[in-house]
């Protein structure tokens, strides 16, 4: 038994279903896209048509054929095929489910549990499947947006094989809307529509890879056009009331939230202001935080650059101020500026490196005393213990540099600060190496 409605005429007999669910792929070869992994001969398609199921997660973005993959699997397979929604249900729905699995199994039958966005499952409803799929009760296949690897327990995670489905291209979208257009049984084709195909590829470019969306956005234009002597005629201000704006791929608190600031920053570390400007716009325009991006930029500053432009950092600072003042839109242009001024900056990570040396040592050394000569002596006791003795005043010396070691005696060997000769920290490689040289030229004081 399936619970897939997998009817070839169950489509024609409701047209009031939207368009993107009567157009729902029902074989493999109606699928689009995905051809590193349905093409014949590749292994997932080898899998499916000989009913070799193993437990699987197909990992993608909105809208690229995972709840299709599995409806095809559904009208395949022999085996006891179940839906389950990670939104609708918890553990009590999973046990009983495992139970039936397990009385199947017993009469040599094959339980498949098809779960759409097994992301939402927290850890404890996660460990609930695992016994049963590691004992073979019951084939898992989960869909989800989100990386596995995140989002998944490991344990449930190494017993399923990831199928990662990429975003379907706007050739590939165009060819389901011209087909979705001209369909009698399932589409619009019993309609008297004049929708010219260059429209139909600017909905499959503006939908940004997501079939379902490209589908509304085809049922809305004709829906909303009210025909002229029997004929829907689609024209460019129609298409543009349909579109309305853009909806970016893009989700703040998974993956490609990540994926998106790790390109800006990284655009920006290789001096590459255009493609800073692109990744920002994305991030403020897909609706992320503006102080999020601030802060990332205020990183960006004493990461990459540091003291090889020492304006850099009040700067981001400024544009945070900016935005945190006045918001968005008129805030955007703030962070657009620092984005290219830290773009074209020059570049020096020896501010990272120092800090991240000196952090190794913290973990990896004993928390010394400060030494005696360093510490203020407020009191005749600690004057008598010490503290403060053998202090020398830098501004009582003509270079204003003592030979004084300043770090704990283990620690006087490190140079941890190592200027490079990128912008002003190339006058600040000079000054310390002169600063060095003195150092061991004098004799520090007893």
């Amino acid at each position: 038994m399936s619970l897939f409605p997998i009817s070839d005429s169950a489509a024609a007999q409701e047209p009031s279903r939207p368009l993107a669910d009567r157009m729902r792929p029902r074989t493999l070869d109606e699928f689009a896209g995905q051809q590193h992994l349905l093409a014949p001969g590749k292994p997932l398609r080898t899998q499916l048509e000989r009913d070799e199921l193993s437990s699987m997660l197909f990992w993608g973005p909105p809208g690229c054929g995972k709840t299709t993959l599995a409806q095809i699997i559904a009208s395949r397979t022999r085996s006891e095929f179940v839906n389950f929604s990670a939104v609708m249900s918890g553990i009590k729905e999973i046990k009983a489910v495992m139970e039936s699995a397990v009385r199947l199994r017993r009469s040599s039958r094959r339980t498949v549990l098809f779960v759409d966005e097994i992301h939402r499952f927290n850890k404890a409803q996660q460990d609930a499947f695992l016994p049963r799929v590691e004992k073979g009760d019951v084939i898992l296949i989960g869909a989800t947006t989100e990386n596995p690897s995140f989002e998944v327990i490991s344990a449930l995670l190494s017993r399923c094989r990831v199928y990662r489905l990429q975003p379907l291209t706007a050739d590939e979208i165009s060819a389901l809307l011209h087909r979705a257009v001209h369909d009698k049984d399932r589409g619009l084709g019993q309609i008297n529509i004049d929708f010219p195909a260059p429209l139909l590829h600017r909905i499959a470019a503006f939908s940004s890879g997501d079939a379902r969306t490209a589908y509304n956005i085809l049922e809305v234009a004709v829906q909303g056009t009210p025909p002229v002597d029997g004929l829907i005629r689609i024209t460019e201000a129609i298409l543009d009331a349909a579109l309305q704006s853009k909806s970016l791929l893009y989700d703040k608190a998974g993956e490609e939230h990540f994926n998106i600031i790790s390109a800006l920053h990284k655009s920006v570390r290789n001096s590459d202001p255009d493609a800073a400007l692109y990744w920002l716009a994305r991030m403020l325009e897909s609706g992320e935080d503006p102080l999020y991006v601030a802060r990332r930029l205020i990183r960006m500053a004493s990461e990459d650059i540091g003291l090889a432009d020492p304006q850099a950092l009040p700067l981001a600072v400024a544009a945070m101020q900016a935005i945190h003042f006045s918001g968005l839109p008129e805030g955007a242009l703030a962070l657009a500026e620092v984005a290219i001024y830290l773009s074209l900056a020059p570049k020096s990570n020896s501010l990272y490196t120092a800090y991240s040396a000196v952090q190794q040592d913290l973990a990896t050394t004993e928390s010394d005393p400060v030494p005696l000569h360093l510490r203020n002596a407020p009191t005749a006791l600690m004057k008598t213990e010490g503290y403060g003795k053998g202090y020398e005043y830098a501004h009582d010396l003509e270079d204003k540099v003592s030979a004084m070691p300043c770090l704990p005696p283990r620690l006087q060997s490190r140079y941890y600060y190592q200027p490079t000769n990128q912008g002003l920290e190339a006058a600040f490689q000079k000054r310390l190496q002169d600063i060095r040289e003195r150092r061991k030229r004098q004799k520090p004081s007893d």
